[in-house]
């Protein structure tokens, strides 16, 4: 019995914590991907993060762009633009409780829903790619999935790193 409920409490923590990590991306038609080899970030950046975060976000997308072959520039061909939103998903798990009566040709009934667990916080992470010497926006990702504004420093890393090895899966994308 304890060893079923111990393996209860395992699975369910993994499906919880496996949240899925949804992406967009979007582009301008046309755009000559392979000309853009340096970047650097907006100076009055606000990405809605922590500090702390900040520097964890900025030290994941660092070294994926790197991977990428572009490099980090005080001349650079573009700019990036990050902004982020925390929000919480509205409570769509309840349960319902009725109490009803009738006599004769008269009927009454109440009806009360309670809500079955917490809110779920969410947070939108867009990320911006522009070329302020040529076309302006020519590259955008739009992240959505939950998150725990609680996890330890390293699973908030580690969450930052999944979000950016997602975003950049399609990067550059490939002609239709």
């Amino acid at each position: 019995m304890i060893m079923k409920s111990v393996m209860i409490l395992f699975v369910s923590l993994f499906i919880f914590s496996c949240a899925p990590i949804y992406v967009t991306h979007d582009f301008e038609k046309g755009t000559d991907f392979s000309k853009y080899k340096s970047y650097n970030y907006y100076q009055d950046i606000q990405t809605g993060l922590s500090a702390l975060d900040n520097k964890r976000l900025f030290n994941v997308l660092d070294n994926q762009l790197e991977l990428q072959g572009l490099s980090h520039s005080e001349d650079p061909d573009f700019y990036i633009n990050i902004y982020s939103q925390e929000y919480q998903e509205v409570q769509s798990s309840s349960v319902g409780v009725g109490m009803g009566g009738s006599s004769g040709n008269v009927g009454g009934s109440v009806s009360v829903g309670i809500p079955i667990g917490q809110a779920q916080v969410s947070r939108r992470i867009v990320f911006e790619f522009v070329d302020e010497k040529g076309i302006g926006l020519f590259w955008q990702a739009l992240t959505e999935s939950s998150y725990n504004p609680n996890a330890s420093p390293e699973k908030r890393e580690s969450y930052l790193k999944t979000i950016v090895e997602k975003v950049f899966k399609k990067y550059p994308p490939k002609s239709n």
